[in-house]
């Protein structure tokens, strides 16, 4: 098997669970937050919504500058119709990115910089697997706590939450 094929069935099965949990996200306290060190809500979930497209960015570039700037990081869904239209934009982007790449452009380097400075350089698939995928499962779960405070139903994701036994 194809290590895109491989990635496709992981990347649809962690998309499926964030857009159940990003369907959930209460608008209504757009700017709550469980501690001032937190995100507020919106910003959270925008986070969220954003990821799948880091897919792209990691597979179509050899490296991110964060010292370049850019803008669509900072806007922030206003409401939840737009955090939906992000966010499926962001799997397409993705998930084209992902079933577009060969097996050897999965070894090639990328890089995070910030200007001259070079965090890190490791092939596109660790980048994928560790900056994207698992970046997504962390801040799915974040989003899953701040819904579990705001007594907001938690969607079973690897098995039954507490909300949703039997799923």
């Amino acid at each position: 098997m194809a290590m895109n094929q491989a990635l496709l069935m992981e990347f649809d099965h962690e998309v499926a669970g964030t857009r159940t949990t990003l369907e959930r996200v209460p608008f209504d306290k757009a700017d709550w937050r469980p501690h001032p060190k937190s995100f507020p809500l919106a910003s959270l979930a925008t986070h969220v919504a954003r990821l799948p497209g880091w897919a792209k960015e990691t597979l179509t570039q050899d490296s991110l500058d964060m010292a370049a700037g850019n803008q669509d990081w900072n806007k922030i869904a206003t409401s939840h119709a737009d955090l939906m239209a992000l966010f499926e934009k962001n799997v397409v982007a993705g998930r084209a990115a992902i079933e577009g790449t060969s097996d050897a452009a999965f070894m090639q380097p990328w890089s995070l910089k910030s200007g001259a400075t070079v965090h890190f350089t490791m092939p596109k698939i660790a980048v994928l697997r560790g900056f994207v995928l698992s970046h997504l499962i962390h801040h799915r779960a974040q989003l899953g706590v701040y819904l579990r405070l705001l007594d907001v139903p938690v969607p079973a994701l690897y098995g039954p939450s507490a909300d949703e036994q039997g799923m």
